[in-house]
């Protein structure tokens, strides 16, 4: 299923299901609600599937152009940005004349980012005032289904509720004062992420899950191969950013090198994760102009509109303004 947050046209928000080029709406004000109902993805389902039980809720049908999409959880509880896409931590550094963290290769690091600027599909994104150097990241999010700690990487993968594409805005200026006063990102960050434009269940992508790499090179049981499969669960999904119709980055979410589920194992550790908390996978390669060089494409300006596109989620789209 693809599941979004929208505002009707009489500005009530709701959540809902797409169907074709409509929206189905869902008897809950926001997707958050409705992963925090034990049931509520078992109704969106069965309202799609066209059987829902009768209730007080007054079922609408909006065309999808009616409507307007806003981040699938508008007020996540938490956002965890990660650092999962080897080519990018690589090729980054690289730029400045570093090499590889040994200690990149022994956890999925990341750092929390700011809940309360988040824009979804087709939602106006200030320029961040007094920077000159705004660039985008290229993500795919998980979204948590349920709450958890300590949650062990095989399991990992049922506390998934759904994908979504994240773009982490980021003023690369404002950013290396950041990184210079060793606390991680700070004002670089926290003006802008956007989220969407939907929610895409596990199931909905099964098609495009690819099998965890060395399974078939060593002999397992059967246990240890699903363990390892769920633990290092993959996607064969095109990832691409384009400004003003103009590509300028082109990635795959299989060269992940932290699967989500391992990334979910080491954030609930020693921390409960909640419904609703959002964690970022890190930036695609060639996921953002500090990688690939301001020769591709220059920082990006007010009136430009960015369009981050994911292989089997959509598109995500935002335009920047004064």
């Amino acid at each position: 299923m693809k599941l979004v947050t929208f505002k009707a046209p009489d500005q009530t928000m709701h959540a809902g299901v797409l169907y074709s080029e409509s929206v189905l709406t869902l008897p809950y004000p926001s997707l958050l609600e409705l992963l925090r109902d034990p049931d509520g993805v078992a109704q969106a389902r069965d309202v799609l599937n066209g059987q829902a039980p009768q209730s007080g809720h007054l079922q609408k049908i909006y065309s999808l152009n009616a409507v307007q999409l806003l981040s699938p959880i508008p007020e996540p509880p938490t956002m965890r940005d990660f650092y999962a896409f080897e080519q990018h931590v690589s090729s980054a550094r690289a730029k400045r004349g570093l090499g590889m963290i040994p200690e990149w290769y022994e956890i999925p690091t990341f750092y929390f980012t700011n809940t309360s600027e988040v824009y979804g599909h087709d939602a106006p994104v200030p320029y961040p005032v007094g920077s000159q150097e705004l660039d985008i990241e290229l993500e795919i999010a998980c979204v948590i289904g349920r709450d958890g700690k300590d949650i062990p990487v095989e399991e990992a993968h049922s506390y998934i509720a759904g994908y979504t594409i994240m773009n982490d805005w980021s003023a690369r200026d404002f950013q290396r004062k950041d990184m210079k006063l060793n606390l991680g990102p700070g004002k670089g960050k926290d003006f802008a992420t956007s989220l969407g434009p939907c929610l895409v269940t596990p199931d909905e992508l099964e098609a495009h899950r690819v099998e965890s790499p060395g399974t078939e090179s060593r002999r397992a049981t059967p246990l240890e191969e699903a363990r390892a499969a769920a633990a290092d669960e993959r996607y064969d999904m095109t990832m691409l950013a384009r400004v003003n119709d103009q590509e300028i980055s082109r990635g795959n979410f299989k060269d992940i090198y932290y699967s989500f589920p391992q990334m979910i194992a080491w954030a609930s550790r020693n921390a409960r994760l909640r419904v609703g908390d959002v964690l970022g996978s890190g930036t695609v390669g060639t996921g953002c102009l500090l990688e690939v060089g301001t020769e591709v494409h220059p920082w990006f300006q007010p009136g430009d509109v960015l369009e981050l596109e994911i292989e089997g989620i959509g598109i995500l789209r935002n335009k920047i303004v004064l």
